[in-house]
């Protein structure tokens, strides 16, 4: 006798969230359950395509559809029911802000690396580079060509190995040419990139903000719906004091902290194998003990990061010993937004209590400690559709 939507539901209770400590199905992460002719149809109230743990969640539902003796046909997306309003941007699905409290950490290095990360992945990117002072973008993501203009006027960004990028750097007439702009004027160039330029279709849009705790990162705040901010600093004191400054700004204006990223936190000696702490030690994770937010990596200095001797970003260069460091930093973020995602639609429709399980991921972070269904033309996501999962 076939089982039934409601038997099949209750059988789903088995997969666990391995994130925030709960099953799928108090936490309101199954959309809908259909039976017909053998097969199963289910929606998950997902929207972090190629992470690692809604790759392995979806992998575990297709096992219990298929112990029922179903062949599994699994979508995913989120929606207005589910607290997501797609009005601004409606073709990107997360928005991740890479920021820092001051310059010369390698914050553009980290913005670029989780971008080419994801492209390589097999999720749609785009990254928008509004650094408009300093736009160094295009530096590590090398465009194939100019922008383009539709015929109503907006952007069309180039495309640089699959990522579209968006910068400043394309309206200079020269490398050297300073961007000599007042404060308004700033803010209006980093408008009319979000709301003049067609992206398209993105799984991610990362923005690489300009350092500080300026104009810029408040305007992101209150015109995009920001799925998360990456925070990059450095070992050095006045990096990390500066560094907890952008963390606060964003967490008082609610916007999820997905965890810190401590860049140039080594040097890897290549004739001794040591590694030296030239810069200190200790900054980020003192940010994770005081604030409660993972750190996502500790990135060595690495001649490979000098974007001059390199044909792209490392992530991007097999031969590098630093790639598996920067493919680790891209899984953990397409992780932490989708916990983040999915903690937001068990506290908006799910039947569950978010204080009631030892462990689970806050949206400050958690106790992680580790050095609306799309809409009908967007078609749905099945969960495998990225290259990671195959």
């Amino acid at each position: 006798m076939t089982i039934t939507e409601a038997e099949l539901t209750e059988r789903l209770r088995a997969v666990a969230d391995p994130e925030n400590g709960d099953d799928i199905v108090s936490m309101g992460l199954i959309n809908d359950v259909t039976v017909s002719d053998g097969t199963a149809e289910v929606s998950l109230a997902f929207n972090a395509p190629c992470a690692p743990a809604e790759i392995d969640i979806g992998d575990r539902v297709r096992e219990v559809v298929a112990d029922a003796g179903l062949d599994p046909d699994l979508s995913a997306g989120v929606g207005e029911a589910h607290g997501f309003d797609r009005s601004v941007l409606p073709g990107v699905r997360n928005v991740i802000a890479v920021a820092s409290g001051k310059g010369g950490v390698g914050k553009t290095t980290v913005a670029a690396n989780i971008a080419a990360g994801l492209d390589e992945r097999g999720a749609r990117v785009g990254i928008l580079d509004a650094d408009v002072h300093g736009p160094n973008v295009p530096r590590l993501l090398p465009t194939e060509n100019e922008p383009g203009v539709m015929p109503d006027g907006d952007i069309v960004p180039p495309r640089s190995d699959g990522v579209l990028v968006m910068s400043a750097h394309h309206m200079l007439p020269g490398d050297d040419q300073p961007a000599v702009l007042r404060g308004p004027m700033v803010n209006n160039v980093m408008m009319k990139f979000v709301n003049e330029v067609e992206w398209g279709q993105l799984d991610y849009l990362i923005v690489d903000l300009p350092p500080g705790t300026g104009d810029a990162s408040l305007n992101l705040l209150q015109s995009l719906p920001v799925a998360g901010v990456v925070i990059v600093t450095t070992p050095q004191e006045m990096a990390v004091a500066d560094a907890r400054k952008g963390l606060r700004l964003f967490e008082d204006h609610d916007a999820p902290v997905l965890g810190v990223v401590e860049n140039m936190a080594a040097f890897r000696c290549p004739d001794c194998g040591d590694t030296h702490e030239v810069f200190g030690e200790g900054g980020a994770a003192s940010i994770r003990d005081d604030y409660g937010v993972p750190v996502l990596s500790k990135i060595p200095v690495h001649p490979d990061f000098d974007s001059e001797g390199s044909d792209g970003p490392t992530v991007r260069d097999d031969d590098s010993d630093v790639q598996d460091d920067l493919f680790d930093l891209v899984d953990d973020v397409a992780d932490r937004v989708g916990a983040v995602t999915r903690r937001r639609v068990a506290q908006r429709v799910g039947d569950w209590d978010a204080g009631g399980s030892e462990g689970r991921a806050t949206e400050r972070g958690g106790s992680d400690d580790h050095d609306a269904e799309r809409p009908a033309a967007d078609g749905g996501e099945d969960p495998s559709r990225c290259s990671c999962s195959e």
